[in-house]
Order: C-alpha cells, then structure tokens, then sequence
C-alpha cells in the first residue's frame, strides 16, 4: 500500500506502523504483510472492540507503544510529509498536533462540498467563540502524547466524532494543542465509509460541550494559539 510505504520512509527512529482491521480476513492484512517483510516495523492490529472507525482508533490507541500517536487515513488523502513537522512540534511542548486544512496556508482538494463547509464552520466557529487552538478539531489527521490518550475518558463508539470529542475535552482539561497547514487531498480510488447524516449528531455533542464549558469558564484569548 502507498500510504504504508510513504509513512514508513518519513519516519527517522524508532517507530511502529499500526494497520488496523476489523475482520481477520480484511483482504488488506496479506499485503500489509508482504510489507512488513520490508519493513518490520509494520504490522497489523484486529480491532476486536466492535466495528466502526472510532473503535479501531481506540484499538489502535491502547496497542500504540510510543510517546506520540499519529492517525492518518489508508486512503492517502493525508500528505505524509506533514508527520515530521507534528512530531517537532510536540517536542516543543504540545500535547495534541492537528494538521489543519483551514489555517492560513492549508488547503482541501476534493471531497463532498457540505461535508467540506460543515467541518470548516465548526472548527472556525469553535475557535472563534471559545478560542478552540485549531481551526481544523474534525480532521482525524493528528498526532497525540501517548500519555493524553490514556488519560482522557474517551466515548465515542463508533465514527470520526472521535477525534473532535477527544479535542474538545483536551482543551477543556488545560492539554496544549496547536496546529500546522496541511494539503488534504480527496481519494481517488475506494468509497469512503464517513456517514454524515447517522454520525452527525454525535458530532454536534462535542461541539455544543466545547460550546457550553467554553463560555463557563471564559472564553481564552487566541494570542495563546502558538502554530
């Protein structure tokens, strides 16, 4: 798979490549295989929490044997060459780097237009009205501290709501999060499995805890957003 060997290259040091999969007989698990034999860092994780993207990040996430904890999609839709910078950046200090389509200098190439305009208005709306330090909290591309994953309660059980739920309550528990310009590309093979009508109420009851808890606790001053 492109993605695998493309994430591999990028990656100096010790690291692993997690690929995860619902079914044991996933057609994808004997060419992730035939990769590992090339790089032995990669291999393959059965999620056996239950079916959905959201329990395989979470599968992925207690598995994850690192300080930092990437998520980036099969698809190669997220550019690779992105993964550095993250890691820079939370060896600076942060606890949760989002690569951000809409921060001056990213970009979306493709994709469902009201899928598009609905995750932009929420990330600028967030930032705007509680001062949320990235315009892009819907983006599963993010790298995380290990130690922020296993710290915070996360509940979501079954779509992509995973990665705004678990933003939102990073910021509200005081985590440093900031973000760096990335260039989304859609897929150009494959469907994608993103449901937004089933999963989008699930995703307006973190936007509305970022909302209500924000403005209980005073709305911080942007000048904090460090990118």
């Amino acid at each position: 798979m492109i993605t695998i060997e493309a994430v591999s290259a990028r990656l100096a040091g010790p690291h692993e490549v997690l690929v995860v999969h619902d079914q044991p007989d996933d057609p994808t698990v004997p060419v992730v295989e035939d990769i590992a034999r090339r790089h032995p860092t990669v291999r393959t994780l059965q999620n056996r929490l239950g079916r959905g993207p959201a329990l395989a990040l979470r599968a992925a996430f207690a598995e994850a044997r690192g300080d930092a904890v990437v998520v980036t999609m099969a698809d190669a839709s997220d550019d690779p060459d992105d993964i550095p910078r993250m890691l820079a950046k939370l060896r600076e200090g942060y606890d949760l780097v989002a690569a951000s389509r809409y921060m001056d200098g990213g970009q979306q190439l493709g994709g469902p237009r009201v899928k598009g305009f609905l995750s932009r208005a929420a990330g600028r709306s967030l930032h705007r009205l509680v001062g949320l330090p990235t315009s892009d909290p819907t983006s599963a591309f993010k790298m995380y501290r290990k130690a922020l994953l296993d710290a915070v309660h996360i509940e979501s059980g079954e779509g992509f709501e995973i990665t705004l739920e678990i933003t939102v309550k990073a910021f509200l528990a005081g985590y440093r999060i900031t973000e760096i310009p990335t260039v989304w590309r859609d897929r150009v093979q494959g469907k994608s499995k993103f449901r937004l009508v089933r999963w989008l109420p699930r995703y307006l009851r973190w936007y509305w805890l970022a909302v209500r808890e924000g403005f209980a606790r005073g709305r911080p001053d942007p000048v904090r957003r460090a990118l």
